[in-house]
């Protein structure tokens, strides 16, 4: 029952941060793929991808979608090393920011719009820049919300991982 109610809470917060107006690239997508399997373990991680792809079935689908959902499954799988300490979660929540900008740029410039060329990757990761920094903002404010309530009383009820 407790499986339910955290996966229907992971799609809350995630259908609202995508669904409800925001910049872009604003959204607390990173933060819950690094947190969730960190915290409650990797077999929420199908859970992230299934409310990403109910998302995504209505925010609309697109070229790059593997890249994106494949950066998703990376950070959470490589969120395990960075239980440790706050400074070690926020860093590694920020880290993953940059896995998910290399992976999902690449997979835009081997779209071909910028051309296979240096110039090309170079442009695409350059114009991508706007976006990086929403992303990092966003993750390192739904990071610190993360951080939270892990300090909260409530919170420490719950047995993470053991779940």
């Amino acid at each position: 029952m407790n499986y339910l109610k955290i996966s229907f809470g992971i799609f809350i917060v995630l259908a609202a941060s995508r669904f409800i107006p925001h910049p872009p690239n604003f959204t607390s997508l990173i933060a819950l793929s690094f947190y969730i399997p960190l915290l409650f373990g990797i077999r929420f991680l199908p859970i992230l991808i299934l409310s990403f792809a109910i998302t995504d079935y209505f925010i609309g689908f697109h070229n790059q979608i593997f890249f994106t959902w494949g950066s998703i499954v990376l950070i959470g799988l490589f969120s395990k090393f960075f239980d440790r300490g706050i400074i070690k979660r926020v860093t590694g929540s920020l880290g993953a920011c940059c896995i998910f900008f290399i992976i999902t740029n690449f997979g835009v410039w081997s779209e071909g719009s910028y051309g296979y060329t240096f110039e090309g990757i170079f442009l695409c990761y350059t114009l991508a820049i706007p976006f990086f920094t929403y992303n990092l903002i966003s993750t390192f404010i739904f990071s610190f919300i993360f951080e939270l309530i892990i300090k909260s009383k409530i919170i420490k009820s719950i047995k993470f991982k053991e779940i």
